[in-house]
């Protein structure tokens, strides 16, 4: 008899899981139900489609080939039901099948299954504010949502928009809109922008979105919307400021949509999503659930903790070993993530895999060290793009705990060495030589991963005495006594400096000017270049000379996150 499989949901995970079942079992009876209107929607596309990088609708929900993939294509293609504008209304384990009900004609319908497959998805957090019926209010979760966004970019009625919610979503609304011509201002209650990368490195990306024209507010929240004849016309702030505006868009996050699954019985997890093994079982040996409505395993940890992971790769991939799990049995796994993300920020690309510096010390990791390094993607003669990373790493033991990526250059690539090295729980010492591919339209002779594995490991073997832009700033507004050394040459001084108060002494110059050095061996000095790399090698002199505080300023000035001089 063929096996009967139902499948809850038809976003990411389920269509997925589906289409993965056909493939191992052509007899099988497949019956997706999905209770929206659409079928594997490219959600992640939506801020791209609104800001006008493809106008064609359709290439939200087709194919690589330009099909369509609505009901008619699982049929016709894959041999699958799949019944849209349908609400799966209740779950009975006991005998095996789901009560359903058209959205359209409100007729109830049973089916039953020898496996069940939830892939609800997550839901929107949407705030219980004053004036939050007001029209002019929306997400960026659905496909109407992404509609009606879209309409709003072409018909440039609306002039000012706020973005609630400084995160991935948020900050891809925000580009979109801002191209579209609207005047985006940004509203994020946490200290920065995208909370996966630590504050430097995100306040770095903030200056690329505000150079593009968009405004942020950090440290803020929205505490009322305020409205007129039904419509907004501006949201008032914590600090009590209110800011016109037309339009909102709340991207504040997700949660898990589990209620399904919790009427039925099923165990949620620490997190408020399903939980699953490793073979994305649930608590119920016939029912299987994936994608944004299950927690999973964080594969950095060392407590393997449990987290909420809402993205569309992890949910793709689940499918497909639930998919195989309901056919064969359970025999493929998905073990966890590294938490992997990347984002498109004007000409930025911010990216991070697994932790930052603050979430390893919140996960219990009180002994680490971090790097930061900045240089050129490529040789200069190559059309070389900058890009910045910063490591952090276990001090004890070595072994890598995250890496962030940012800048115009080549970001994709090493935030991709980055996720390998980090599943494989690789330590300093097997990252030094790593051989990667060498050309230079790729990547400089040493590449730019590896270099800031080499600036991590001379601190971590006190090679180097590093220090963070952020810890200088604080000195410097501490008035603490320091000499700060730029060993540039004249003419990129004269081009570009901080204004710091520091000293020019270019590198060929340090040691024919040691006496203009201070004469106490033990005075702190901080030495940097564009990048630091000359910065070391100053350093590095200046210790042979006797100098025994002598720090170099991760980064240089292209990891200068505060005002400069010029």
């Amino acid at each position: 008899m063929a096996k009967k499989i139902v499948v809850i949901g038809g976003s990411a995970a389920g269509p997925k899981a589906a289409s993965k079942a056909r493939r191992m079992d052509c007899n099988a009876e497949i019956t997706i139900i999905q209770k929206g209107k659409y079928l594997s929607m490219a959600s992640c596309g939506y801020p791209y489609y609104v800001g006008g990088v493809f106008d064609e609708r359709n290439k939200l929900i087709s194919s690589p080939t330009g099909t369509p993939r609505d009901s008619n294509f699982f049929s016709k293609v894959k041999d699958i039901k799949a019944v849209v504008n349908t609400e799966v209304t209740k779950i009975d384990r006991k005998n095996k099948k789901v009560t359903v009900k058209n959205l359209k004609t409100c007729d109830n319908a049973e089916y039953n299954y020898d496996k069940l497959i939830i892939t609800t998805g997550a839901k929107p957090i949407f705030p219980n504010l004053p004036g939050s019926e007001l029209e002019g209010i929306s997400t960026l979760q659905s496909m109407e949502d992404a509609d009606y966004l879209k309409k709003v970019a072409v018909e440039k009625k609306i002039k000012n928009a706020v973005i609630v919610g400084g995160g991935l979503i948020g900050i891809e609304t925000c580009e979109a809109l801002q191209l579209a011509g609207i005047k985006v201002t940004v509203v994020e209650k946490l200290p920065q922008i995208l909370p996966f990368l630590d504050w430097e490195m995100a306040k770095l990306t903030e200056k690329e979105v505000k150079k593009h024209g968009a405004n942020i507010y950090t440290g803020h929240s929205v505490d009322e919307f305020i409205g007129k004849d039904g419509k907004l016309t501006g949201v008032k702030l914590s600090n009590d400021e209110i800011l016109d505006c037309e339009l909102a868009v709340v991207s504040i996050g997700n949660k898990p949509n589990i209620s399904l699954a919790k009427d039925a019985g099923l165990r949620i997890g620490v997190t408020g999503g399903i939980e699953v093994n490793k073979f994305m079982q649930t608590s119920d040996p016939d029912i299987y659930a994936a994608g944004d409505c299950v927690e999973i395993h964080d594969l950095v940890s060392h407590n393997r903790v449990k987290t909420h992971w809402p993205m569309g790769d992890a949910a793709n991939l689940q499918g497909r070993v639930v998919g195989q799990n309901v056919i064969n049995g359970n025999e493929a796994t998905y073990e966890g993530a590294v938490l992997t993300g990347i984002c498109k920020v004007f000409d930025y690309t911010v990216g991070s895999s697994g932790f930052s510096e603050q979430r390893a010390r919140q996960e219990g990791y009180a002994n680490i060290i971090s790097a930061i390094h900045f240089a050129p993607d490529k040789p200069g003669f190559m059309d070389a793009k900058p890009i910045g990373i910063k490591m952090v790493a276990d001090k004890r033991t070595g072994t890598l705990l995250g890496v962030q990526v940012i800048g115009t250059g080549d970001v994709s690539k090493r935030l991709a060495i980055a996720a390998m090295a980090l599943h494989a729980k690789m330590h300093i010492s097997d990252l030094v030589n790593l051989d990667l591919p060498y050309a230079p339209p790729f990547s400089p002779a040493i590449e730019n991963f590896i270099t800031a594995v080499h600036v991590l490991e001379n601190k971590w073997l006190g090679r180097m005495d590093g220090i963070s832009s952020v810890e200088v700033k604080q000195k410097l507004d501490n008035n603490e006594d320091m000499y700060i050394l730029d060993v540039r040459t004249t003419n990129e001084y004269e081009q570009m400096r901080l204004g710091i108060g520091e000293t020019l002494i270019p590198l060929g110059a340090i040691r024919d000017n040691l006496d203009k050095l201070p004469q106490a061996k033990n005075t702190l000095i901080v030495v940097y270049c564009k990048i630091s790399l000359r910065g070391y090698e100053a350093a590095c002199c200046l210790k042979g000379n006797g100098y025994t505080n002598v720090k170099v300023m991760e980064g240089g000035i292209l990891g200068w996150p505060y005002q400069r001089e010029k």
